[in-house]
């Protein structure tokens, strides 16, 4: 009989618990952002607005930012996310205008082009939601970009924990592996599929695995971060995820290319 190593033993059940963890958490921020989108308006706004001043703190620890520059920054940018509240102006040119604005005025004062970058990095997604949630077709519009980044990240975190294989770039993020990036592909690209059946455009979803290549990039940009400034995680918000750079890595640079798209193809694009 094959003794029991308790070493082995003892972190398959802590694997179990932070997968359970993990998972909890993960259906939680699902189901948040699911009904948030539902209702859009001031709900979604609100929710957008709590993520973006929490990423912008997290990107000024992950800077070494002082206490009066973190502050400066979370003000900075608070003033755009306050014009694009539907009771003001929205989503709009005007609001992107004041995002750039913040950026320019927190490097100038600051003197830390990393904190002005941070207000961009957490800006110009959050503009991008709340723009594809205000059009015409913004509930099924805002699920395809959001859905394509969950549906990106489930499939390459459970089949490159099944399937293993060679690292993705191990330099940044040891733990990736090409099994776990090419299932996100596919599970990207099954959900423009289906999401084409009821109603979105055909370019959009040949687009979408596009966009999930753009959302591994995004993971892997934030690790890369995260590894420049010596840290495992963005935060400690999220238990089993980190914080919410960590949670919201893909959605920052999918948003805006996907706004852009719709865009392109005219504000009613499902």
């Amino acid at each position: 009989m094959t003794p029991i190593d308790p070493v082995a033993l003892d972190e398959k059940i802590r694997r179990k618990a932070n997968l359970k963890q993990r998972l909890t958490v993960g259906f939680s921020l699902l189901a948040l952002a699911f009904c948030a989108l539902w209702w859009g308006g001031l709900a979604f706004w609100l929710v957008v607005v709590i993520g973006a001043l929490i990423m912008m703190s997290e990107w000024s620890a992950m800077f070494g930012a002082s206490h009066r520059d973190k502050q400066i920054g979370q003000f900075a940018i608070s003033i755009p996310l306050a014009i694009m509240a539907p009771i003001a102006s929205g989503p709009s040119f005007f609001s992107l205008g004041l995002v750039v604005g913040a950026a320019f005025f927190v490097g100038a004062v600051t003197q830390k082009r990393a904190l002005a970058g941070g207000i961009l990095y957490v800006g110009l997604p959050a503009l991008s939601l709340m723009l594809l949630r205000s059009m015409p077709d913004g509930l099924f519009l805002s699920l395809w970009a959001m859905g394509l980044v969950w549906a990106c990240d489930t499939a390459a975190f459970f089949v490159g924990r099944s399937v293993g294989g060679p690292r993705f770039a191990p330099a940044i993020s040891p733990n990736k592996t090409w099994s776990g990036f090419l299932g996100g592909l596919v599970a990207a690209a099954v959900l423009g599929g289906i999401m084409a059946q009821y109603g979105l455009s055909p370019w959009l979803a040949a687009m979408t695995p596009v966009l999930a290549v753009v959302s591994a990039l995004g993971d892997l940009y934030e690790s890369w971060l995260k590894r420049r400034a010596g840290i495992k995680d963005s935060g400690t918000l999220l238990p089993g995820h980190g914080g919410m750079l960590d949670r919201l890595d893909g959605i920052v640079p999918v948003a805006p290319l996907a706004a852009l798209m719709v865009i392109a193809l005219g504000a009613s694009a499902a």
